[in-house]
């Protein structure tokens, strides 16, 4: 029956499209903002560019490991189908609770809070000091309501097909790179002074934290070390995230046996040389003091200051906005097909199984937006991002892991391409993906703490909602 079903969604996207959805989803605000803190926590140079290179090669690697299970199970629902197969429809269910819960909305409505926050500088009436309505103690302000029209807005092109969706991703994520690429070059050959990289590469491996309330450096060295490369590596994971996307609209790409593990890794890539070759301009452009302590954290609103004057802030601004817009573009596509299967299996609400006239889950689409919209409200979105990494952590591990599961489960199954590396890059992934989920359970217990407890929340739901057998 399910097989049948799948075949209702038209595929309609090439490798082009695929890697474009990669890429897209993955680069949203991070890249602009999250060096700051990387810097802050680990104080050199050498450190800031290791952190963003080892994360950028974690997903390459987890990436890659991904291309055997799409080529398995080429069909929507990617991630959310491969741990149903390799384990079973509990650990599955916990995964796509979690990922309407907090995975996928969560990052949805930050990503929706980043486009507000860069609007606000192109006209300030847009921005969150704005307050509109108040109640108590719930206050509406006008970045939140910029936030939710976009993702409405999205939503409902999204719902007009899977066309309409694919097209503005492509555009958009082009202009994405392509302005991206511009600010390293002009970067490297407008602003760069010999003498701001030499003093940022001079004890490039002396690592120290940045006191803010002092304004201070101390030297770190031991657990305190850990602790900062840890804390360091949420946001470079976070910004390097979202790259699975594409397998769950595996239902509508062409050949997916193919296209879905090559756009995984093409993707991947793609935008590991870009974080890189961006934090280099920034060393380059940017002395280290000033990176850690960019106002808001908006270390590419320094760099664009460097880089082109006054009007540098505004480049900078409509580049996020268009990044940001991207980024939830191909998150709102992307989400909803995981609803889908799960109502499929009896796991999620009846409707979220049904596709509109268009061929795409219409019902769920615009569910996932409400719960979205409703995130935006809270204001609490930098929690939410805390929440998300480890969850997404922990699924990642258990997915890889699958491979091995599956590998002794279905030994006969067809695998037209097989984990590069297999064994020792999926366990390698593993082991550090691992190490990085204990040290921020010890180091940021307040809020990844609460978000393994609502994934774990997610079992007596399970039992208590599943059709009976």
């Amino acid at each position: 029956m399910q097989e049948d079903n799948q075949e209702h969604f038209k595929r309609e996207l090439g490798l082009l499209d695929g890697t474009m959805l990669v890429v897209g989803s993955m680069i949203g605000s991070g890249i602009f903002i999250v060096s700051a803190d990387i810097a802050r926590q680990v104080g050199s140079a050498g450190w800031l560019t290791l952190i963003w290179l080892l994360s950028g090669l974690i997903t390459i690697i987890a990436a890659v490991s991904y291309g055997e299970l799409s080529a398995m199970f080429p069909k929507a629902g990617g991630q959310y189908v491969y741990l149903k197969e390799a384990y079973n429809k509990l650990i599955a269910f916990l995964y796509g609770w979690s990922f309407f819960a907090v995975i996928q909305t969560g990052t949805i409505a930050a990503v929706g809070v980043a486009f507000s926050k860069f609007a606000a500088y192109l006209y300030e009436p847009l921005s969150d000091e704005n307050i509109l309505f108040e109640l108590g103690a719930f206050k509406l302000n006008a970045a939140q309501i910029v936030s939710i029209f976009t993702i409405v807005l999205l939503t409902y092109i999204n719902s007009r097909g899977v066309k309409n969706g694919k097209i503005l991703q492509t555009v958009l994520t082009i202009i994405k790179i392509l302005s991206l690429l511009g600010l390293i070059v002009f970067g490297l050959t407008l602003a760069a002074k010999a003498s701001v990289w030499d003093a940022n590469w001079t004890d490039a491996w002396a690592t120290r934290s940045y006191n803010t309330e002092t304004g201070s450096w101390l030297p770190i060295s031991g657990t305190a070390l850990i602790t900062g490369i840890s804390a360091a590596m949420v946001g470079s994971l976070f910004s390097s995230d979202a790259w699975n996307g594409v397998t769950f609209i595996a239902g509508e790409i062409k050949n997916p046996k193919r296209n879905v593990g090559f756009s995984l890794f093409l993707g991947t890539f793609i935008v590991t040389v870009i974080y890189v070759l961006t934090n280099l301009m920034y060393l380059a452009v940017i002395p280290l003091n000033e990176i850690a302590t960019a106002k808001s954290d908006r270390v590419a609103v320094v760099a664009s200051d460097y880089i082109f004057g006054d009007i540098g802030t505004l480049i900078i601004a409509i580049m996020i906005m268009i990044s940001t817009f991207a980024c939830n573009n191909g998150l709102i596509m992307a989400g909803a097909r995981v609803y889908y299967t799960m109502a499929k299996d009896g796991l999620f609400f009846k409707k979220a199984a049904v596709l509109n006239e268009s061929s795409v889950p219409a019902w769920a689409l615009w569910a996932q937006c409400i719960w979205a919209s409703a995130l935006c409200l809270t204001g609490k979105y930098g929690d939410l991002l805390d929440f998300v990494i480890i969850i997404v952590l922990i699924f990642y591990i258990l997915t890889i892991y699958g491979i091995f599961i599956l590998r002794k489960k279905m030994p006969d199954a067809e695998r037209p391409y097989r984990a590069f590396g297999y064994p020792f890059l999926p366990m390698l992934y593993i082991i550090i993906a691992s190490a990085i989920c204990i040290s921020l359970l010890f180091t940021k217990f307040s809020t990844c703490g609460w978000g393994v407890l609502i994934m774990l929340a997610g079992i007596p739901v399970y039992y208590l909602t599943k059709p009976k057998e």
